[in-house]
């Protein structure tokens, strides 16, 4: 299983950016993913989820109207448009699917926010 994430940056308060995590080594389509992020000294936060299918999303409440989680499971991949970004969505954004009996988890990109 590989789970690779990119797109992280540097982006001024106000700003746009999108993430894209690229799935391999399982059977995308069948699973739900999800973003996560973590700050620096906190707990890591869910921050999107979408269904294996696509058609059902959840998000974070801090993120709701700003964020969008989007796959194409032709490409297994998935995607997280983060507009109007802050400076506390800065954070480590990690891409992740649970295949019981265990969660995985990428490498994950930095997000700083910051003017």
């Amino acid at each position: 299983v590989q789970l690779v994430e990119s797109g992280g940056g540097l982006v001024q308060p106000g700003g746009s950016l999108i993430l894209s995590c690229a799935a391999s080594g399982f059977a995308f389509g069948d699973y739900a993913m999800s973003w996560y992020r973590q700050a620096p000294g906190k707990e890591p936060e869910l921050v999107a989820r979408i269904a294996s299918a696509g058609g059902n999303t959840n998000y974070a409440d801090s993120v709701k109207g700003r964020f969008a989680i989007s796959r194409d499971n032709a490409k297994n991949t998935v995607y997280l448009q983060m507009n109007s970004l802050k400076p506390e969505d800065t954070a480590v954004y990690y891409c992740s699917y649970y295949q019981p009996p265990r969660d995985y988890w990428g490498q994950g990109t930095q997000v700083t926010v910051s003017s």
